[in-house]
């Protein structure tokens, strides 16, 4: 990026450039054009609507005082709804207000019956935080909101369970604390009113099936005390938004769409890095994470971190609040680290004024991140997907996306953090080396003309609905009337633990047998939280989910926190613990595992012919078994090491495809291509999925085979990463010719001659990335599409 050194900073709202201007001045400082296509986002005028008959004027007076003066028409369609007694999902676009939708008809419902409750649910801590402020600024009397979750002290606790009248918490808590203890509750539970389910199309594949089922106990707890709460739920814009809320709460839910706020205009640019020299070692590649973001193994464009970081640091020179969205936590902290490094360079100090926020840090870190951000204390951020949600940003100018965030509807919450009180904004999407990301830079209509998905979550997945059975057995024996709470396979499920002996069947129900509670990790993280500590002060810097741990925190490996690099010394699975030491090694650390894969059975097929089309339940077995060093500087390999971590075993939901050798050989690919032809078509295929289903490619697996023995012939698997399925196979399975399809020509229109990451690499392949065909690869596609009916 050219120097920043002559820009002027202003930290406070003073106007700075216009977004068109501001990515000309982007766009023009490298060699070549790396904007593909901007996209126009008009602004819109906003139509209020009167306040709602019902509404107190003491609420009325103090939404006035924070410069409400009427609600817009879709907040007031959606309270009256719920003021009547309906359950209701407000799905409209980020800043269009969906919190005075279920604020007006609460808090009214509040102030009218000085007995009544309501709930507030948040799918994260910073969101419900930010709630928080916003009620507890209405300054009303006797209502007296309050946060209940992990980071409550102890001795706030029990004043907030007899005292508080707007709790506001998130699923785990209410999972792990209230339900268990509903005892202490039952004062709240009896008089609970409302139940607010902010920002609910997050919740989908296994955490979405788990807190179906957590809604559930808890609608089964209020009833036991006679109470039936409404549910209002607010969700981004979504595809079938009533049908994905009331699967999520099991209760019949209309939907309010139509967005009526104001929105200032917005300038949408998709970004491509430029192509590197095949012998550049200018941009040095950033290593991939497991959770995260970019494959180095033949580095074809410049690192989307880099070139976040780069974009971070001129827009902060600029004197713009920016907000960077980056998909793993080390990306994160990688370009934070960057973007402060190159204005350090050019203006000592102002690096001073961009940080890195995401999960695992500690509650006092977090605060004093959002603190300093909402007063302008920092200019640039950048984040993972914790600040996606409806935290009020105020004032930032433009937001990066540094790749694809896995769903349009996450990609336009995103987008929507920037605009200052409605004044024009920028977004730039930056396009990772990634088939799904190079399609769709080079597709705009498949992001700009493309309806946004719909919610992806299976209630019925018996891996999630036997333990949350299990759970509900605890707080009250199961009876028969509880069977149509729970939904589609909850007698099978019941049976089962039955037969496990979980359960014993009495003539009033069936009752938990064991002391202690289940064990029941709602996100689906593959276990408990594993602790980084610094082996030499005892410090804890911070947490990694289970489910990444191998990956993140094998001996050896480099671990990353607020911009300081750690190496692993010992992984503690059995105590949750991994010890690390402070150390700036020149080189970086990539984990690879091996996967086998069995069909366990077929639950639907099609019949093409030469092809064949399969949907079912697949065992898989993986093994993270070594890891390589790589310089930091050149991406060269230093060596391989091993590892001995223990095996991990998944049974989930498959969707897989089988060609004949004799279709092969007619489409011109040899028998010794095969593998490599399956492999690069698996790969492109993972990476395609996102556009069909609420996912993204860390979200599933894969495995190809010229000859699997379950199949016997050439055979593509795309696998869910949870136990029991999330759903994903099902939608592959259902646009299989469109995912397909979509795939192929992928593959077909990337520039490169032999395969790259924006294609058929992958950032988390156990095989290094080979064998890969790509031009075998579009003939295999091709032979499935000739065949496979629309």
């Amino acid at each position: 990026m050219e120097s920043p050194a002559s820009a002027t900073v202003s930290a406070g709202p003073a106007p700075g450039p216009t977004p068109t201007d501001l990515l000309s001045r982007l766009r023009s400082r490298g060699a070549g054009d790396p904007v593909t296509h901007v996209e126009r986002v008009p602004a819109r005028a906003g139509v209020p609507a009167p306040w709602p008959p019902w509404t107190p004027p003491e609420l009325r007076d103090a939404f006035t005082r924070r410069g409400v003066t009427a609600p817009w028409r879709h907040q007031a369609e959606a309270a009256n709804l719920a003021y009547d007694g309906g359950h209701v999902v407000v799905a409209t676009g980020t800043a269009s207000g969906k919190s005075m939708a279920y604020q007006l008809p609460a808090l009214a419902t509040l102030l009218a019956d000085p007995r009544a409750t309501a709930l507030y649910l948040a799918p994260t801590k910073a969101l419900a935080a930010d709630q928080l402020r916003a009620v507890a600024a209405l300054e009303l009397e006797g209502v007296r909101p309050a946060c209940y979750d992990g980071d409550t002290p102890r001795a706030e606790r029990e004043w907030i369970r007899r005292h508080s009248r707007f709790v506001l918490t998130n699923p785990d808590m209410l999972h792990h604390g209230i339900l268990p203890g509903h005892a202490q509750w039952s004062g709240f539970l009896r008089r609970l009113a409302y139940v607010v389910i902010d920002e609910c199309h997050t919740y989908r594949g296994v955490f979405g099936s788990h807190v179906a089922h957590v809604l559930r106990r808890l609608r089964r707890q209020c009833a036991r005390f006679g109470a039936t709460p409404v549910f209002v739920l607010a969700s981004a814009t979504s595809g079938d938004p009533a049908t994905a809320a009331g699967r999520l709460t099991g209760l019949p839910v209309a939907a309010v769409t139509e967005d009526a706020s104001p929105r200032g205009g917005v300038t949408f640019a998709l970004w491509e890095p430029p192509l590197l020299p095949p012998d550049s070692g200018s941009a040095p590649p950033v290593p991939p994470q497991p959770t995260g973001d970019h494959d180095d193994l033949h580095q074809v464009r410049r690192s989307a971190l880099r070139e976040t970081a780069d974009l971070l640091a001129d827009t902060v020179a600029e004197g713009v609040r920016t907000l960077a969205f980056v998909r793993s936590r080390k990306g994160a902290e990688v370009v934070a680290a960057n973007a402060r490094r190159a204005l350090d360079d050019a203006v000592p100090g102002l690096g001073d004024r961009v940080a890195a926020y995401r999960g695992g840090y500690l509650r006092e870190e977090r605060r004093e991140l959002e603190r300093a951000l909402l007063h302008g204390d920092l200019l640039g951020l950048a984040s993972t997907n914790a600040l996606e949600l409806g935290v009020d940003l105020i004032g930032l100018d433009a937001v990066l996306i540094c790749g694809y965030p896995g769903t349009r509807a996450s990609l336009w919450q995103q987008a929507g953090r920037a605009g200052r009180s409605g004044q024009e904004a920028l977004a730039v999407l930056v396009a990772r080396d990634d088939p799904l990301d190079t399609y769709l830079v080079h597709h705009p209509e498949a992001i700009f003309g493309a309806p946004v998905e719909a919610t992806v979550l299976d209630p019925a997945n018996p891996y999630v609905l036997a333990p949350q059975l299990a759970c509900a057995a605890v707080e009250a024996p199961l009876t028969p009337a509880d069977l149509a709470l729970f939904g589609d396979g909850a007698k099978e499920a019941i049976d089962e633990l039955v037969a496990a002996g979980a359960l014993r069947q009495r003539p009033t129900g069936w009752y938990w047998r064991h002391r202690e509670r289940p064990e029941v990790d709602l996100r689906g993280e593959g276990g408990a939280p594993v602790c980084v500590v610094e082996s030499a002060t005892g410090r804890l810097l911070g947490t990694v989910d289970g489910g990444s741990s191998h990956f993140l925190l094998h001996p050896g490996a480099v671990y990353l926190h607020q911009g300081v690099s750690y190496v692993v010394d010992d992984l503690d699975l059995a105590d949750g613990c991994a010890l690390v030491h402070a150390e700036e090694p020149d080189w970086s650390t990539h984990a690879r595992d091996v996967t086998d894969l069995s069909v366990v059975s077929v639950r639907s097929y099609v019949d093409a012919g030469p092809v064949g089309m399969f949907l079912g339940e697949v065992d898989v077995t993986s093994q993270v078994v070594s890891y390589q060093r790589r310089r930091i500087a050149t991406g060269e390999v230093i060596d391989t090491r091993p590892l001995d971590l223990p095996t991990r075993e998944l049974r989930t939901v498959a969707v897989w495809f089988t060609l004949s050798p004799q279709s092969l050989a007619s489409a011109g690919v040899q028998p010794a291509d095969v593998p490599g032809a399956l492999h690069a078509a698996e790969h492109a295929a993972i990476g395609l999925l996102p556009l069909m289903a609420t996912c993204d490619r860390w979200d599933i697996g894969g495995l190809s085979t010229a000859v699997h023995p379950d199949t016997e012939a050439p055979t593509v698997f795309v696998y869910d990463g949870h136990p029991g399925g999330a759903g994903f196979a099902e939608r592959a399975y259902g646009t299989a010719s469109a995912w397909l399809r979509a795939t192929r020509d992928a593959i077909a229109e990337c520039g490169c001659e032999a395969g790259c990451p924006s294609c058929v690499q992958s950032p988390k392949c156990g095989n290094g990335n080979n064998p890969l065909s790509k031009p075998d690869a579009v003939r295999v596609l091709d032979v499935v599409l000739a065949n496979l009916p629309a």
